[in-house]
């Protein structure tokens, strides 16, 4: 369990630096007067701090603001540059790996193979990452850390639970940190996806929202109070394993009746098989079930259609019970969605709660690169999170910054920043 930190002056300039970056990178440019009024801390206090954070390249004064009267203020933005974080979407026969500057640029991408199912996985993964982490020739600046996405369930100590790949009880932060020589954040990948979603994507801006995956699974990302919610073990999320129909079929968790058993792309094959649309033997069964719906072919509309319904009746539960302002569906399944989205919506209508109606439905197209984005988010949003609790690979992140191992001087006036604004994603 994470110990909450004393109080302390450099407690607070640490709450109070980690806001001022949050607010810089959200605003894009802002004048320190707004970064003061925003957080309802003193002109003072915002000068010094944000004095230092020039001092130290992660600020810089860009440009001058309108002024109704008298001096015009200079506005602040993020050194992009000054910093960068790596992250990795890991899927069962392939790697999308990215480079993401401080202010959410990315500076690079690559999709390549990799046989995720193999026992010396850690192993080829930290090879490769060995060769990203040491390319500084081609991307300057402090690398604060690597994201990794995993389908599976991780703790608080960076161990992952991951029954559809075979892993169990794999310990691939504490591997990989030890290998790469820099801070290692391992999360589920619909997390990295809601972070992503949340920071830079259709949940910019909201502080409740839900993202939902379709495809070889179902997953779930939640973004509650404008952070991430992972629950007390991490496990937060596993909506594929939600019991739906009793005796159903069998899932892969090794229950029965799961949402993922009558929703998640295996399960529309096996009706596809059992149907006759799709030989047993096709290498790409979920494209022909697709194209044959895309043909208009009765039989292969109507798994789709039974399958949006279930998803539909679902996810209304979601609403009604965390109440989010959106809904954000993605995933490989999503390409599919002319055929699953006529009952899925019904279904969602007819079973929320009619105070919450107003939530609204939007598709994101499927893309492995904005998953890897989203791992490295989780540690570029290390650098804006406020440290109330002790987190080691979240502080070691911090710590790479520039200028933060050098000694501070004392602030003026310390005062605490919102929480809703230091928790935010």
């Amino acid at each position: 369990m994470a110990r909450l930190r004393r109080g302390n002056a450099s407690l607070i300039k640490d709450l109070n630096r980690a806001a001022i970056l949050a607010v810089v990178w959200e605003e894009g440019l802002i004048a320190r007067v707004a970064i003061a009024r925003r957080l309802a801390l003193s002109a003072a206090a915002v000068t010094d701090i944000t004095r230092e954070l020039v001092d130290d390249g992660l600020l810089q004064e860009v440009d001058q603001a309108s002024s109704s009267g008298g001096r015009r203020p200079i506005l602040l933005g993020l050194v992009g540059r000054a910093a960068q974080a790596i992250g990795v979407k890991i899927a069962a026969d392939h790697l999308a790996l990215v480079r993401v500057a401080l202010d959410g640029t990315v500076l690079a991408r690559e999709l390549e193979p990799f046989e995720a199912t193999q026992p010396d996985l850690v192993e080829r993964l930290a090879q490769r990452l060995t060769a990203a982490v040491d390319n500084t020739a081609a991307y300057p600046g402090r690398l604060l850390g690597v994201g990794l996405g995993v389908p599976g369930i991780v703790d608080m100590n960076g161990i992952v639970q991951a029954p559809m790949l075979g892993w169990a009880d794999l310990a691939m932060a504490p591997v990989l940190c030890a290998r790469l020589g820099v801070p290692v954040l391992v999360d589920n990948d619909v997390n990295t996806l809601a972070v992503a979603e949340r920071l830079y994507g259709l949940g910019r801006g909201l502080d409740h929202a839900i993202t939902v995956t379709i495809g070889r699974g179902v997953g779930l990302g939640i973004i509650a109070g404008g952070d991430l919610y992972r629950g007390a073990h991490g496990g937060a999320g596993e909506f594929g394993h939600l019991p739906v129909v009793q005796d159903g079929p069998a899932c892969s968790c090794g229950r029965r009746g799961c949402l993922e058993a009558l929703v998640a792309d295996p399960a529309l094959v096996r009706r596809a098989v059992e149907a006759g649309l799709v030989d047993p033997a096709d290498p790409q069964p979920v494209v022909t079930l697709r194209m044959a719906a895309d043909a208009g072919v009765p039989a292969a509309i109507g798994i789709y259609r039974d399958a949006g319904a279930v998803l539909g009746r679902a996810v209304a539960g979601l609403v009604n019970v965390l109440s989010p302002e959106r809904i954000i569906l993605s995933g490989e399944g999503t390409q599919a969605w002319r055929h699953l989205s006529v009952t899925f919506e019904s279904n969602l209508r007819d079973a929320v709660f009619p105070p919450l109606t107003q939530v609204s439905v939007e598709i994101d197209p499927w893309d492995d690169a904005k998953w890897a984005r989203g791992a490295a988010a989780l540690v570029l949003r290390a650098t804006f999170a406020a440290p109330l609790y002790e987190r080691q690979p979240e502080d070691a992140v911090r710590d790479r910054l520039p200028g933060r191992l050098e000694a501070s001087r004392p602030m003026h006036e310390p005062e605490l920043p919102r929480p809703i604004v230091t928790g935010a994603v």
